[in-house]
Protein backbone atom coordinates (compact mmCIF):
# COMPACT_ATOMS: atom_id res chain seq x y z
CA UNK A 1 0.00 0.00 0.00
CA UNK A 2 1.38 3.49 -1.03
CA UNK A 3 2.30 5.25 2.11
CA UNK A 4 0.26 8.99 0.95
CA UNK A 5 0.39 12.11 2.45
CA UNK A 6 -2.86 14.92 2.90
CA UNK A 7 -0.69 17.98 2.19
CA UNK A 8 0.64 20.68 3.54
CA UNK A 9 0.33 20.93 7.12
CA UNK A 10 1.91 24.42 7.26
CA UNK A 11 4.85 26.53 6.05
CA UNK A 12 7.34 28.92 7.69
CA UNK A 13 9.47 31.88 6.96
CA UNK A 14 11.58 33.93 8.38
CA UNK A 15 10.94 37.48 8.63
CA UNK A 16 11.90 41.28 9.46
CA UNK A 17 9.90 43.48 12.07
CA UNK A 18 7.25 41.38 14.00
CA UNK A 19 4.56 44.35 14.08
CA UNK A 20 5.27 44.61 10.00
CA UNK A 21 4.35 41.03 9.68
CA UNK A 22 1.43 41.00 11.58
CA UNK A 23 0.27 43.98 9.75
CA UNK A 24 0.31 42.29 6.39
CA UNK A 25 -0.92 38.96 6.97
CA UNK A 26 -3.75 39.62 9.34
CA UNK A 27 -4.39 43.56 8.47
CA UNK A 28 -3.85 42.69 4.54
CA UNK A 29 -4.64 39.25 3.68
CA UNK A 30 -7.33 39.06 6.59
CA UNK A 31 -6.08 35.68 8.15
CA UNK A 32 -6.72 34.83 11.92
CA UNK A 33 -3.52 35.21 13.97
CA UNK A 34 -4.10 32.15 15.74
CA UNK A 35 -1.19 32.00 18.06
CA UNK A 36 1.50 34.07 19.52
CA UNK A 37 4.23 32.35 21.19
CA UNK A 38 7.95 32.25 21.34
CA UNK A 39 10.31 29.93 18.95
CA UNK A 40 10.73 27.33 21.56
CA UNK A 41 14.25 26.46 20.44
CA UNK A 42 15.31 30.47 20.76
CA UNK A 43 12.48 31.89 23.08
CA UNK A 44 13.70 35.48 22.80
CA UNK A 45 11.98 35.83 19.26
CA UNK A 46 8.27 34.98 18.48
CA UNK A 47 6.96 32.21 16.43
CA UNK A 48 3.66 34.03 14.89
CA UNK A 49 0.80 31.77 13.43
CA UNK A 50 -1.75 32.52 10.84
CA UNK A 51 -4.61 30.70 9.37
CA UNK A 52 -8.32 30.22 9.03
CA UNK A 53 -10.67 31.09 11.74
CA UNK A 54 -9.81 27.15 13.44
CA UNK A 55 -5.87 27.25 11.73
CA UNK A 56 -6.36 24.08 9.96
CA UNK A 57 -4.07 22.03 8.27
CA UNK A 58 -3.31 23.26 5.00
CA UNK A 59 -4.08 27.07 6.17
CA UNK A 60 -1.08 27.79 8.32
CA UNK A 61 1.85 30.07 7.76
CA UNK A 62 4.37 30.39 10.29
CA UNK A 63 7.10 33.09 11.03
CA UNK A 64 10.22 33.79 12.96
CA UNK A 65 10.63 37.22 12.91
CA UNK A 66 14.31 38.54 13.41
CA UNK A 67 14.22 42.11 12.43
CA UNK A 68 18.03 42.35 12.85
CA UNK A 69 18.84 39.28 10.74
CA UNK A 70 20.18 39.52 7.33
CA UNK A 71 18.17 39.47 4.28
CA UNK A 72 17.87 35.86 2.66
CA UNK A 73 18.26 35.01 -0.94
CA UNK A 74 15.45 32.83 -2.86
CA UNK A 75 17.03 30.35 -4.75
CA UNK A 76 17.45 26.36 -5.24
CA UNK A 77 16.88 24.28 -1.76
CA UNK A 78 14.17 26.36 -0.77
CA UNK A 79 10.28 26.89 -1.19
CA UNK A 80 10.47 29.51 -4.20
CA UNK A 81 6.93 31.03 -3.80
CA UNK A 82 3.92 29.77 -1.35
CA UNK A 83 0.07 30.05 -3.28
CA UNK A 84 -3.20 30.49 -0.96
CA UNK A 85 -6.37 30.04 -2.86
CA UNK A 86 -9.62 32.25 -2.63
CA UNK A 87 -12.54 31.69 -3.83
CA UNK A 88 -14.35 31.34 -7.33
CA UNK A 89 -14.15 35.14 -8.37
CA UNK A 90 -12.62 37.23 -5.89
CA UNK A 91 -9.79 37.88 -7.68
CA UNK A 92 -10.85 41.86 -8.73
CA UNK A 93 -11.73 42.47 -4.83
CA UNK A 94 -7.85 40.84 -4.73
CA UNK A 95 -6.79 43.09 -7.28
CA UNK A 96 -8.56 46.22 -5.81
CA UNK A 97 -6.92 45.68 -1.87
CA UNK A 98 -3.43 45.21 -3.50
CA UNK A 99 -3.70 48.08 -5.01
CA UNK A 100 -5.56 49.94 -2.12
CA UNK A 101 -2.09 49.06 0.20
CA UNK A 102 0.11 49.71 -2.55
CA UNK A 103 1.69 46.07 -3.05
CA UNK A 104 3.25 45.51 -6.79
CA UNK A 105 1.85 42.52 -8.54
CA UNK A 106 2.03 40.13 -11.57
CA UNK A 107 -0.31 38.36 -13.28
CA UNK A 108 0.68 34.77 -14.40
CA UNK A 109 -0.70 31.72 -15.62
CA UNK A 110 0.44 28.36 -14.89
CA UNK A 111 -1.21 24.84 -15.66
CA UNK A 112 -4.27 26.41 -16.57
CA UNK A 113 -4.79 28.70 -13.72
CA UNK A 114 -4.90 32.54 -13.51
CA UNK A 115 -1.95 33.25 -10.42
CA UNK A 116 -1.39 37.10 -9.27
CA UNK A 117 1.88 37.34 -7.89
CA UNK A 118 3.37 39.58 -5.68
CA UNK A 119 5.89 39.69 -1.97
CA UNK A 120 5.17 40.36 1.73
CA UNK A 121 6.73 43.33 3.40
CA UNK A 122 10.00 41.51 3.85
CA UNK A 123 10.44 39.68 0.54
CA UNK A 124 8.90 36.68 0.75
CA UNK A 125 7.24 34.81 -2.53
CA UNK A 126 3.31 34.97 -2.80
CA UNK A 127 0.64 34.29 -5.07
CA UNK A 128 -2.82 34.13 -5.18
CA UNK A 129 -5.17 31.90 -7.01
CA UNK A 130 -9.06 31.30 -7.91
CA UNK A 131 -10.51 27.90 -7.20
CA UNK A 132 -13.63 26.11 -5.98
CA UNK A 133 -12.48 23.18 -4.20
CA UNK A 134 -11.04 23.78 -0.48
CA UNK A 135 -13.68 24.99 2.33
CA UNK A 136 -14.64 28.50 2.99
CA UNK A 137 -12.43 30.49 5.77
CA UNK A 138 -15.68 32.25 7.92
CA UNK A 139 -13.10 34.63 9.11
CA UNK A 140 -13.51 38.21 8.38
CA UNK A 141 -11.12 41.26 9.44
CA UNK A 142 -10.52 44.45 8.66
CA UNK A 143 -11.42 45.03 4.87
CA UNK A 144 -11.68 41.63 4.27
CA UNK A 145 -15.38 39.76 4.29
CA UNK A 146 -15.37 35.94 4.91
CA UNK A 147 -16.88 35.68 1.04
CA UNK A 148 -13.77 36.96 -0.15
CA UNK A 149 -11.03 35.23 2.58
CA UNK A 150 -8.37 33.56 1.79
CA UNK A 151 -9.01 29.54 2.52
CA UNK A 152 -5.47 28.59 2.68
CA UNK A 153 -3.01 27.05 1.00
CA UNK A 154 -3.04 26.36 -3.01
CA UNK A 155 0.39 24.61 -2.47
CA UNK A 156 3.85 25.49 -3.40
CA UNK A 157 6.77 26.34 -5.92
CA UNK A 158 10.00 23.90 -5.51
CA UNK A 159 13.61 25.51 -6.15
CA UNK A 160 15.28 21.99 -6.22
CA UNK A 161 18.63 21.39 -6.31
CA UNK A 162 18.54 18.05 -7.42
CA UNK A 163 14.63 18.19 -9.16
CA UNK A 164 14.80 15.01 -10.34
CA UNK A 165 15.65 13.29 -6.83
CA UNK A 166 12.73 15.68 -5.16
CA UNK A 167 10.02 14.53 -8.13
CA UNK A 168 11.26 11.18 -6.83
CA UNK A 169 10.32 11.70 -3.13
CA UNK A 170 7.58 13.22 -3.46
CA UNK A 171 5.71 10.75 -5.97
CA UNK A 172 7.46 7.33 -4.35
CA UNK A 173 7.64 8.23 -0.66
CA UNK A 174 5.74 11.32 0.18
CA UNK A 175 2.67 9.63 -2.05
CA UNK A 176 1.65 12.81 -4.12
CA UNK A 177 0.91 11.94 -7.31
CA UNK A 178 2.29 13.67 -11.19
CA UNK A 179 -0.77 15.05 -12.56
CA UNK A 180 1.23 17.26 -15.23
CA UNK A 181 4.06 19.17 -17.03
CA UNK A 182 4.37 22.82 -18.57
CA UNK A 183 7.26 24.86 -19.59
CA UNK A 184 9.70 24.48 -16.54
CA UNK A 185 7.60 22.83 -14.05
CA UNK A 186 6.01 19.37 -13.26
CA UNK A 187 3.19 19.52 -10.83
CA UNK A 188 2.00 17.25 -8.28
CA UNK A 189 -1.03 16.66 -6.98
CA UNK A 190 -1.92 15.41 -2.89
CA UNK A 191 -5.26 13.65 -1.81
CA UNK A 192 -6.34 16.76 0.78
CA UNK A 193 -8.51 19.62 -1.59
CA UNK A 194 -6.38 22.24 0.20
CA UNK A 195 -2.28 22.63 0.18
CA UNK A 196 -2.64 20.06 -2.64
CA UNK A 197 -0.83 21.14 -5.41
CA UNK A 198 3.16 21.70 -5.21
CA UNK A 199 5.03 22.67 -8.53
CA UNK A 200 8.76 21.62 -8.94
CA UNK A 201 10.71 23.83 -11.31
CA UNK A 202 13.13 21.81 -13.58
CA UNK A 203 15.62 24.89 -14.29
CA UNK A 204 18.25 24.49 -10.80
CA UNK A 205 19.21 28.53 -9.68
CA UNK A 206 21.54 29.34 -7.44
CA UNK A 207 21.59 27.80 -4.02
CA UNK A 208 19.59 30.00 -1.75
CA UNK A 209 20.69 31.73 1.24
CA UNK A 210 18.51 31.43 4.97
CA UNK A 211 17.75 35.05 5.76
CA UNK A 212 14.63 37.34 5.99
CA UNK A 213 12.03 37.00 3.32
CA UNK A 214 13.01 33.11 2.69
CA UNK A 215 11.14 29.72 3.73
CA UNK A 216 12.82 28.17 6.24
CA UNK A 217 10.73 24.89 5.64
CA UNK A 218 7.41 22.98 4.63
CA UNK A 219 5.61 20.50 6.59
CA UNK A 220 3.50 18.20 5.19
CA UNK A 221 0.35 16.42 7.34
CA UNK A 222 0.36 13.30 9.27
CA UNK A 223 -3.08 12.37 10.84
CA UNK A 224 -2.34 11.83 14.20
CA UNK A 225 0.60 10.40 16.40
CA UNK A 226 0.39 6.84 15.08
CA UNK A 227 0.44 7.94 11.02
CA UNK A 228 3.32 9.83 12.57
CA UNK A 229 5.21 7.12 13.78
CA UNK A 230 4.80 5.42 10.71
CA UNK A 231 5.86 8.31 8.28
CA UNK A 232 9.25 8.64 10.60
CA UNK A 233 10.11 4.84 9.76
CA UNK A 234 8.78 5.10 6.23
CA UNK A 235 11.03 7.73 5.40
CA UNK A 236 14.05 6.33 7.42
CA UNK A 237 13.45 3.36 5.05
CA UNK A 238 13.66 5.23 2.20
CA UNK A 239 17.35 6.35 3.47
CA UNK A 240 16.56 10.23 4.50
CA UNK A 241 17.75 10.80 8.40
CA UNK A 242 15.03 11.68 10.14
CA UNK A 243 15.48 13.74 13.27
CA UNK A 244 13.45 12.50 16.88
CA UNK A 245 9.94 13.81 17.54
CA UNK A 246 9.41 17.41 18.66
CA UNK A 247 6.59 18.27 20.93
CA UNK A 248 5.53 21.84 19.45
CA UNK A 249 2.55 22.04 21.92
CA UNK A 250 0.15 22.38 18.78
CA UNK A 251 1.72 19.30 16.52
CA UNK A 252 4.15 16.81 17.15
CA UNK A 253 7.21 16.88 14.42
CA UNK A 254 10.06 15.56 12.68
CA UNK A 255 12.08 16.58 9.96
CA UNK A 256 14.71 15.91 7.08
CA UNK A 257 16.51 17.38 5.03
CA UNK A 258 15.46 16.01 1.04
CA UNK A 259 18.25 15.29 -1.94
CA UNK A 260 17.42 18.64 -3.56
CA UNK A 261 18.15 20.35 -0.11
CA UNK A 262 14.38 21.99 0.78
CA UNK A 263 13.93 21.21 4.53
CA UNK A 264 10.80 18.99 4.70
CA UNK A 265 9.00 18.23 8.57
CA UNK A 266 5.76 16.16 9.22
CA UNK A 267 3.40 17.52 11.34
CA UNK A 268 0.54 15.82 13.40
CA UNK A 269 -3.01 16.93 12.57
CA UNK A 270 -3.83 16.70 16.08
CA UNK A 271 -4.01 18.51 18.74
CA UNK A 272 -3.64 21.54 17.27
CA UNK A 273 -4.32 25.49 17.91
CA UNK A 274 -7.12 25.24 21.24
CA UNK A 275 -4.96 23.16 23.12
CA UNK A 276 -3.82 25.57 25.17
CA UNK A 277 -6.75 28.67 24.91
CA UNK A 278 -10.26 28.62 23.50
CA UNK A 279 -11.10 28.37 19.63
CA UNK A 280 -12.76 32.23 20.51
CA UNK A 281 -9.92 33.23 21.92
CA UNK A 282 -6.69 31.61 19.91
CA UNK A 283 -4.13 34.65 19.08
CA UNK A 284 -5.56 37.04 21.33
CA UNK A 285 -2.37 37.04 24.20
CA UNK A 286 1.07 35.56 24.30
CA UNK A 287 1.31 31.95 24.89
CA UNK A 288 3.69 29.58 26.34
CA UNK A 289 4.33 26.49 27.26
CA UNK A 290 4.94 25.85 30.93
CA UNK A 291 8.93 25.38 31.15
CA UNK A 292 8.71 28.72 29.92
CA UNK A 293 6.25 30.60 31.88
CA UNK A 294 8.68 31.56 34.49
CA UNK A 295 10.53 34.32 32.07
CA UNK A 296 6.84 35.58 30.91
CA UNK A 297 7.26 38.91 32.61
CA UNK A 298 10.78 39.27 31.27
CA UNK A 299 9.23 37.84 28.01
CA UNK A 300 6.44 40.50 27.96
CA UNK A 301 8.68 43.39 28.52
CA UNK A 302 11.65 42.40 25.92
CA UNK A 303 9.54 41.49 23.03
CA UNK A 304 8.14 43.84 20.42
CA UNK A 305 4.29 44.42 19.54
CA UNK A 306 3.08 42.21 17.57
CA UNK A 307 -0.60 42.75 17.58
CA UNK A 308 -3.41 41.96 15.41
CA UNK A 309 -5.27 45.23 14.51
CA UNK A 310 -7.13 47.10 11.70
CA UNK A 311 -5.50 49.04 9.34
CA UNK A 312 -5.94 53.30 8.54
CA UNK A 313 -6.68 52.22 5.12
CA UNK A 314 -9.60 50.17 6.23
CA UNK A 315 -11.50 52.61 8.67
CA UNK A 316 -11.90 55.09 6.21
Amino acid sequence: MIKQTDGIHHITAIVGDPQENVDFYAGILGLRMVKKTVNFDDPGTYHLYFGDESGSPGSIITFFPWPAAYKGQVGSGQVGTTTYVVPEHSMAFWERRLDKFNIDYEKTSRFGEDYMKFQDPHGLQLELVERKEGKMNRWSFGGVPSDKAVKGFGGAVLLSANPTKTMELLEHVMGLQKVGEEGDYIRFKAVSDIGNLIDVRKTVLPTGKMGVGVVHHIAWRASDSTDHKDWRLHIGNHGYVVTPFKDRQYFDAIYFREDGGVLFEVATDPPGFANDETKETMGSKLMLPPWLEKKREHMEKTLLPAVTRVLEEDKS
